[in-house]
């Protein structure tokens, strides 16, 4: 399975592997040949198709090797393209949208029966997802999704057309699967939602999520709960106060800007603008001297001036981001923005997102070097140092979110797997070193160690699967689970 894009498309993408697996796949071994193969898609940027269908034609000598194998399509793609998929690549077995994951094994059984494609796509929500079972590659860190869908008209977005109107899950039914994921182990856990701060708005309260977060600091053996993404304009001090007087509630926050220029703002149908966002920092700041603030940037929305430019790099500076997600203004069929005049040239774009990388690389290093000294706690994390094997060291990530390469000394380090050595899942405190503009040193001696019920799982070679979660506490069931990694990028 591949999964492209937000981190709303890797929970999907657990719930695509819960289904299959209920249905009685399981995963490819190795470098075997897979009988499936899934791509679970974005649609916010323009590579995401050429990705997809790249893909796609790389796997057209095997199907034809192969008729048998069966290649399935979901996702906000999906949803957008529909028929058009077959058309490109007749050889894809099943075509999914957003609002019906829970289709895909009938799909297939369908177009495996009839030989023929089967395209399902739906306009509204059939079920919400998380009422889906759920196969779950970490031990440690699980996302839990509280609404789906946007009630946003963002101009450069087709989110809200592809994902809908938001809809809301009842606190009873998200609480249930955190104490469930908690119940097996995991430690930190995401709330995830297109906008996560308007939850409540389905139902009618305009405090909901504070309260939600409150809440889930009464769930006892949850250390760390993080949150995805929420909107400047719904982002009250009831929030920023939850964040602040919760102790597992994690000093991190991803606030999109997208432009620092109020014109562009306007034009981006964003219902702030730069000062408002600039408050809402420091009303943050001022709660949480620690916490470390993210965000996302578009560079090149049709008609940006050099003027406008300016003001975002105005707001980057004085904004001290931790790191960004940053962004070329790509058309995006379907949404308004497609259609402006003023698109800009490709290679002033590409000049302009140079000068912003390099403004922020230097405050994100800028920022680090501050924590140089200070003592970190780190959750040792896969997948996060590419260099480790070289260096010696292990990865994890802070309370604030930042990435941390540890130094293991001869004391704790141990086989791969040994409940002796430090392991995915445990809990490391040591002191920064070195700061750097991506990522956290800490080369010192490991000050503690804490070995916790999610490295025993990782250990074990056993990852959390959940069934459908719905109100009240579900039963859980633990299998040996060949361990997957799979790629997430931000939206």
């Amino acid at each position: 399975m591949k999964t492209y894009g937000c981190q709303m498309n890797v929970h999907d993408s657990e719930r695509i592997g819960g289904l299959l697996e209920e249905a009685g796949y399981v995963p490819a071994d190795g470098d075997a040949a897979p009988d499936l193969v899934v791509f679970n898609t974005c649609a916010v940027r323009e590579n995401a198709d050429n990705k997809l269908y790249g893909n796609l034609s790389h796997l057209a000598p095997a199907k034809r090797e192969n008729p048998d194998m069966q290649i399935a399509v979901g996702g906000c793609l999906a949803q957008k393209d529909r028929g058009e998929i077959v058309k490109r690549a007749p050889w894809v077995d099943a075509v999914f949208g957003t609002h019906n994951i829970g289709s895909l094994p009938v799909l297939l059984e369908r177009a495996r029966h009839n030989h023929e494609a089967e395209v399902e796509i739906l306009e509204s929500l059939e079920t919400f997802p998380s009422a889906l079972p759920t196969k779950r590659d970490s031990t440690y860190s699980g996302w839990v999704s509280i609404s789906v869908g946007c009630n946003n008209t963002c101009t450069f977005c087709i989110v809200p057309s592809l994902r809908g109107k938001e809809k809301d899950r009842r606190p009873g039914e998200i609480l249930a699967e955190v104490q469930a994921l908690v119940d097996e182990g995991v430690s930190e856990v995401t709330l995830l939602g297109q906008n996560v701060n308007t939850y409540g708005v389905e139902f009618g309260d305009k405090l909901a999520f504070g309260k939600l977060l409150r809440a889930c600091g009464e769930i006892d053996g949850l250390e760390r709960v993080r949150f995805t993404s929420p909107h400047p304009k719904n982002f009250t001090d009831d929030v920023i106060a939850a964040m602040a007087e919760t102790p597992n509630v994690c000093h991190s926050l991803h606030m999109p800007l997208q432009s620092g220029s109020d014109r562009v703002l306007k034009e981006m149908r964003r219902s702030y603008r730069s000062a408002k966002y600039l408050e809402i920092l420091d009303k943050v700041r001022e709660a949480m001297p620690d916490a470390a603030i993210t965000t996302d940037i578009i560079v090149g929305f049709p008609g940006e001036t050099e003027e406008d430019f300016q003001a975002t790099l105005d707001v980057v500076e004085k904004a001290r981001f931790s790191s960004a997600f940053t962004f070329q203004y790509s058309i995006r069929p379907g949404t308004p923005a497609a259609t402006m005049e003023d698109q800009i040239p490709k290679a002033v774009v590409q000049e302009r997102y140079e000068r912003l990388v390099a403004l922020q690389e230097r405050v994100s290093w800028e920022e680090n070097r501050k924590l140089e000294g200070t003592e970190v706690e780190v959750l040792v994390t896969v997948g996060d140092g590419r260099k480790d094997a070289a260096t010696g060291r292990l990865s994890g990530r802070a309370r604030d979110g930042r990435l941390v390469h540890f130094n293991v000394t001869p004391s704790e380090t141990g086989p791969t797997g040994n409940a002796e050595g430090v392991r995915p899942g445990d809990v490391v405190t040591t002191v920064v070193t070195y700061g750097a503009p991506h990522h956290l040193v800490a080369d010192g001696e490991i000050l503690s160690h804490r070995a916790t019920k999610a490295g025993d799982a990782w250990a074990a070679g056993k990852a959390t699967k959940l069934p459908g979660v719905s109100l009240g506490m579900p039963g859980i069931g633990k299998k040996p689970l060949p361990k997957q990694e799979g790629p997430a990028c931000a939206c």
